[in-house]
């Protein structure tokens, strides 16, 4: 019996056994069993061949967007609506073979936006290049899933359940639970909050199935037995996604406004144009990119050319974003606000950066201050 039969068959089984307190526990090996398999599936051994890999695209840009969805939703003409890209779009089915990347230019940050293949029914386990367009998906720092206004949720649920198959977790954060592999000792489980949705009977039973009899354990949030799972296993991607729902101009108005208030969805045409300018705004806001300016000492920041780097980064991730040498030979920072150069003619003041803390002037800082949107930052070396 190969892989494919063995997670159908679990999957069957899953299906048949009721969800109660007495087969919480049985459920518990199943969805380890099951995890297990579907890793192997993805990254089959040197025995049995090459790993998969994902479509050669090399990563530019600021930051990385990716396209799934079913073939003719329309991602081709939104890769072509929104950049300078031309992807053959035509009204057959999988027009696109092959990954196309595209450059958004939005606020002085330029997104590399993916046009991948249509994944369909079956992906997981490598149907229609599944496997490689979930492994370039991977490498994403957002998923745009794309959907048919015209078509029901059941493709969404499908989409969701290939990605959640391959490990990639949508909009959702990575548990708050502590594992460290240990030699000897044996197993040390602590929790810091009551587990409601599953037991410590459970989780030691998953430990044994993966051969894990030596380690330390602590969580700190009511986690499920598959979240738990997920920790053990270690390669799953947390990825922020949002569903874009096309061919709004095909619907009523009262569909409309039921789709576009569901949680993370945008509605669009991209036929008529409709509302693609909010789909890149709220693209920008689920990346959580921050423009930093640089300046040099004596003269004015260069507004044109703004550093894009992920909400929570520091001055290193500056001086890296300009040379890599910054670091060796860094004294320290100064810090001001972008708006006060915008009004220096008038003011003729120096203001704080919003990172800052000392008004009026700029604050002195180190490689670990956390910077924010539009801070002024000069670096000064050795």
């Amino acid at each position: 019996m190969g892989i494919v039969e063995k997670i159908k068959e679990i999957e069957q089984e899953m299906a048949r056994t009721q969800k109660n307190k007495a087969t919480e526990y049985h459920l518990g090996l199943l969805k380890a069993k099951l995890a297990r398999y579907r890793a192997q599936l993805l990254e089959p051994s040197a025995k049995s061949g090459q790993t998969g890999t994902g479509f050669d695209v090399q990563k530019s840009g600021d930051a990385r967007v990716a396209l799934i969805g079913f073939p003719s939703v329309g991602k081709s003409t939104l890769l072509s609506k929104v950049t300078h890209t031309v992807s053959e779009s035509a009204a057959y089915e999988f027009t696109t073979l092959t990954a196309i990347p595209g450059v958004i230019e939005y606020k002085g940050a330029r997104i590399q936006l993916l046009d991948l293949p249509g994944i369909v029914e079956g992906a997981s386990q490598g149907r229609g290049r599944g496997r490689q367009v979930v492994a370039t998906a991977k490498t994403a720092d957002l998923i745009l899933v794309m959907l048919d206004a015209t078509k029901s949720e059941e493709h969404r649920r499908q989409l969701e359940y290939e990605l959640d198959a391959v490990g990639i977790r949508l909009n959702k954060s990575k548990p708050d639970v502590m594992f460290k592999k240990r030699t000897t000792g044996g197993i040390t489980f602590n929790t810091t909050v009551k587990l409601t949705k599953t037991d410590e009977k459970t989780i030691r039973t998953i430990l044994a199935g993966y051969k894990l009899h030596n380690c330390d354990i602590m969580i700190r949030e009511d986690i499920t037995t598959d979240e738990f799972i997920d920790v053990l296993i270690g390669t799953r991607k947390y990825i922020p996604c949002l569903y874009v729902y096309n061919k709004i101009d095909s619907i009523s108005i009262e569909q409309v406004d039921k789709l576009a208030r569901q949680p993370n969805s945008v509605v669009i045409s991209c036929e008529m144009d409709l509302n693609l300018d909010y789909l890149i705004e709220r693209m920008w806001d689920d990346l959580k990119l921050v423009k930093i300016y640089t300046k040099k000492r004596g003269a004015h920041p260069d507004l044109s050319d703004p550093i894009c780097l992920r909400k929570g980064a520091t001055i290193e991730n500056v001086c890296n974003g300009i040379h890599r040498s910054l670091v060796t030979n860094f004294r320290y920072g100064l810090v001001w606000s972008v708006f006060i150069f915008l009004l220096a003619a008038l003011l003729n003041t120096l203001d704080r950066g919003k990172s800052s803390k000392f008004a009026p002037h700029a604050q002195k800082v180190s490689l670990h201050h956390q910077v924010q949107d539009e801070d002024v930052v000069s670096i000064f070396t050795k």
